[in-house]
């Protein structure tokens, strides 16, 4: 009887050691290894197993020293509780330890082994993976399939290879690594080749080939073997409309996910992402806004999109509602905001994606730097870009870039060379990109012998070749200095075939020192270079209308009708509240606070009348009486974008502009007069350069 007894208990005893190392597992999976072990705390019997449990519990929660704790006070171990020491040390990526409990197992099982190899190949170590690998005394699929797998992630397939075949035998998870394998290094041919002669093929197998023709660009073939799938799961479908976006054809791809049953949100970001790239902004924004749910790889996406083909106003939109929505921005998004702020001057969101940064130590790297000096630079900022840049004590030679380039936008050539003079003692040397930054400094401060020495000793100094770029910069710098004749001689002496930057720059002076005898030349390069090109068109006409020569002036705007040329809109942008205004020329119709608008203008020309301001009709483009003149030019945009400035920022906060075309002569003198009488700092940034007006003058020394 008591042996009956005995063996009840024993049997209760064991039943309930099983049933607690199950709880004491569930636990510890789902985080609360503190509940696992009260469990086994208060477990009168504790088997093997039970023991075991606990040690790979605190294991599967990172808490590998009390792991060890339990493992060392176990009374006994089997082979389990040793793999269990060795697997939970390998997850823990503490492969030294793994390897010491390894070396130390009394016995050692297949599985032991292939952890151990497993362990090394989790941690790039190919080599002792190998090594170990050919040690082991027996091996099974398993075993082969890691082993190759490391091959193929340490891009030896052709080892990989070699050991495939080698295999004893072949399942079917092997077969379908080799198959992925040999489709990265574009070996499809070989892959579909194991794919035909494997008797069982899952789905995952079926997805694999596929997704190897995809991304070769082979998707023809990988819709037919779509179409012959037994079996089609959410992955597949996924699969072979990210081969369609991958190769560009879109209307494929549009057609294939409008027929997906689910559409997954990898598959709509595939979708947002390809339209994206074709400039398809509207149906990347309706997939976008038909989404149920989102990941931070949609925002980013919908965001990227809209940066890259210009759609500023919409990027930032879409970050705010982002914001909103509490979504935590990743890295490329913050990247993507970060360019939309410096193309739009928007410096408020600037800072606050500058704070998200330094908040996730993003700011250290030094690519984040370069991004940040060229946001606040953009921005006019520039006291802020030179103290990104002063804090980093290695700087590689986009930061020096950056530095001269926000420099010579801001016309502060002196503070450009001094820069640039630094760089080789710091141990770095100018590149192609240094001497079109430097070039373009001297060129807007005027610093034109300093430029020419630069230019004439770019290849013996700096072993950096003259680029078309190079020479386009020195005309430009001749020719604003009115040395004309100069900047004639050295394109006619160009080692390169001008371009149509070079033949502009020398147009552009042309227009601002009236030599329409240069001019003509210059326009008639262009006129064949960039037939559709509207920019020559305007400037030789602007040229003949400061000369009252209409007749001329008509006959350019009939050859622009008649070629289809159309003049770029001008059109300027003020950030207010985090909100951007655009405005285009006489564009406040439908403008919600028009009325108040229009009255700042009217104020404003009763201040510029007071201060004896005289409008410059000289390039008014139309033969038209001059009081439709001077109303032509007080409805400019940048006038406009400043006066609802005044109208909306208080006192002492600087009003900043941007403007997608050069300044006009006119709006330049009548800003410098507002910045007078309203006693306020406006910042314009136009198509080639800051002009920082304050108390009637500008940082540009009306030399631009």
């Amino acid at each position: 009887m008591k042996r009956v007894h005995f063996i009840l208990h024993r049997t209760y005893c064991t039943a309930t050691s099983v049933n607690s190392s199950f709880q004491i597992s569930r636990l510890s999976k789902t985080g609360q290894i503190n509940e696992a072990r009260k469990i086994f705390d208060s477990l009168r019997f504790k088997a093997i197993g039970t023991w075991n449990s606990i040690v790979s519990g605190y294991f599967a929660n990172g808490m590998a020293r009390e792991a060890r704790l339990m493992f060392d006070e176990m009374p006994e171990r089997n082979i389990v509780s040793w793999n269990g020491l060795v697997s939970g040390y390998i997850k823990n990526r503490m492969i030294e330890e793994a390897r010491n409990a390894f070396e130390m197992m009394p016995e050692r099982n297949v599985v032991s082994w292939t952890a151990m190899v497993k362990g090394y190949v989790q941690e790039g170590m190919v080599a002792e993976a190998e090594s170990l690998f050919w040690r082991m005394p027996e091996k099974n699929e398993v075993s082969w399939t890691v082993m190759f797998s490391g091959f193929i992630d340490d891009g030896r397939v052709d080892d990989a290879r070699r050991l495939y075949d080698m295999m004893p035998v072949k399942d079917v998870v092997a077969s379908t690594n080799m198959i992925g394998g040999l489709c990265k290094e574009g070996r499809v041919d070989e892959a579909r080749r194991i794919f035909d002669e494997m008797r069982d093929r899952n789905v995952i197998t079926w997805t694999t080939m596929i997704t190897g023709y995809g991304q070769n660009h082979r998707v023809d073939v990988a819709r037919k073997l779509f179409e012959v799938m037994p079996e089609k799961t959410e992955v597949s479908w996924t699969s072979m409309l990210l081969g369609y976006t991958l190769s560009g054809r879109i209307e494929d791809a549009e057609q294939f996910f409008e027929a997906m049953p689910i559409k997954p949100v990898i598959a709509c970001n595939a979708m947002i992402v390809g339209f994206g790239e074709q400039g398809e902004m509207d149906k990347a924004r309706r997939v976008f806004d038909q989404m149920k749910e989102r990941d931070n790889a949609t925002w980013r996406g919908m965001i990227k999109a809209y940066e890259r083909k210009g759609f500023e106003l919409e990027s930032l939109d879409l970050f705010g509602e982002m914001q909103r929505h509490g979504v935590r921005p990743s890295f490329p998004s913050l990247i993507s905001i970060l360019s939309v702020c410096g193309t739009l001057a928007s410096l408020e969101y600037g800072r606050q994606v500058h704070a998200h940064l330094v908040r996730c130590h993003f700011d250290v790297d030094v690519y984040v730097a370069s991004v940040l000096m060229t946001m606040y630079v953009k921005c006019g900022e520039l006291e802020k870009a030179k103290l990104v840049f002063d804090r980093f004590p290695s700087k590689d030679v986009i930061m020096w870039n950056s530095i001269i380039s926000g420099y010579a936008s801001h016309g502060l050539g002196k503070e450009a060379l001094k820069v640039f003079n630094e760089m080789p003692s710091s141990g770095t040397m100018p590149n192609k990109v240094t001497i079109i930054a430097i070039l373009t400094a001297c060129s807007y401060a005027g610093k034109v012998e300093e430029g020419l020495e630069i230019f004439q000793s770019m290849e013996s100094r700096f072993c950096v070749t003259p680029m078309v770029e190079h020479y386009s910069c020195t005309v430009d710098m001749l020719g604003r200095a009115g040395r004309i004749d100069e900047a004639m001689k050295l394109i006619e002496s160009m080692s390169v075939k001008p371009d149509a930057t070079v033949w502009g720059s020398l147009l552009g002076a042309c227009k601002t020192h009236s030599r329409l005898d240069i001019a003509e030349v210059a326009a008639k390069k262009l006129f064949e270079i960039e037939p559709e090109n509207a920019g020559p068109y305007v400037l030789l006409s602007s040229i003949n209308a400061s000369r009252a020569k209409w007749g001329d002036v008509a006959e350019l705007r009939k050859n622009m009708r008649t070629k289809n040329v159309n003049k770029f809109p001008g059109c300027s942008w003020i950030e207010i509240d985090k909100k951007v205004h655009s405005f285009t020329r006489g564009g406040i119709r439908n403008h919600p606070e028009e009325a108040m608008i229009s009255m700042m203008l009217e104020k404003i020309d009763g201040l510029l009348r007071e201060a004896g301001y005289s409008p410059d009709c000289s390039n008014v483009l139309h033969d038209v009486d001059e009081e439709e003149k001077v109303d032509n030019l007080r409805c400019h945009s940048e006038r406009l974008a400043v006066a609802y400035g005044l109208l909306k920022l208080p006192e002492g906060v600087p009003i900043r502009v941007i403007k997608n075309l050069r300044v006009c002569r006119d709006c330049h003198a009548a800003i410098k007069l507002i910045s007078k009488v309203t006693e306020r700092e406006i910042i314009l940034r136009d198509a080639n350069r800051f002009h920082h007006f304050k108390n009637g003058e500008c940082s540009c020394r009306d030399y631009w």
